[in-house]
């Protein structure tokens, strides 16, 4: 038990660090590449919990974050940045050491909001709840802080890897549908969005969101 809570709180590092490396990289590919790994630590940390718990869904939980996360949506993604020809460096609202001060204290007040919980609870990941919030709030402020909309999303699927780790680091996971159904709505979404972001280049000839403020305000 301790050695594979010791392996999970290996893998909430991990995580934790991918996010900060989608806030920090520019590069679309390498992009992909990052939360590719994350999903592929979020896999294994769901592993681990239903291992601990003995909450044999998780297994299934984990495969599916595997198919989903680290093989299907970054090879849709692949897919739509080959077909919208984006090569050159996202440009975001704020540079980047400012934008990892910002992180850096995001993560404190993370640890700072759950220690209370983190001192009642009796669960073998109460020390990964904070790196989940943290997580999630890292996402949002990828979100918030780029400006080309493939990486807002990227962003959005980040933030959504951190809800999944905080519901298998507080309770030891949702029901076994719920987690179906939310992976199957991030699935249409993906194709929504490629059909989504298909039609605004040909409408507007880019997908830089403050473009597309600026023809607003023409308007």
């Amino acid at each position: 038990m301790n050695l594979a809570a010791q392996i999970n709180s290996v893998m909430a590092a991990l995580i934790l660090l991918t996010s900060f490396g989608l806030l920090v990289q520019r590069r679309m590919y390498a992009l992909l590449h990052i939360f590719a790994w994350q999903g592929l630590f979020l896999s294994i940390s769901t592993a681990i919990v239903g291992y601990v718990s003995g909450t044999h869904h998780l297994y299934i939980s984990s495969v599916l974050t595997l198919v989903l996360k680290v093989i299907l949506l970054p090879y849709i993604l692949h897919i739509l940045i080959i077909r919208l020809q984006i090569h050159k460096e996202v440009e975001t609202t704020i540079n980047v050491p400012t934008t990892m001060l910002i992180g850096i204290a995001l993560v404190i007040f993370s640890y700072h909001l759950t220690s209370p919980i983190r001192e009642l609870s009796t669960l073998v990941t109460r020390s990964t709840i904070a790196v989940a919030l943290a997580t999630v709030m890292l996402g949002l402020l990828m979100m918030i802080t780029r400006k080309h909309a493939v990486t807002q999303i990227i962003g959005f699927l980040s933030m959504e890897n951190g809800l999944f780790f905080a519901a298998t680091s507080a309770t030891y996971g949702m029901p076994l549908v719920v987690e179906l159904g939310v992976g199957l709505d991030i699935l249409i979404a993906a194709f929504i969005f490629g059909i989504f972001f298909f039609q605004i280049r040909t409408t507007f000839d880019g997908l830089d969101v403050d473009q597309m403020a600026k023809l607003k305000e023409e308007d």
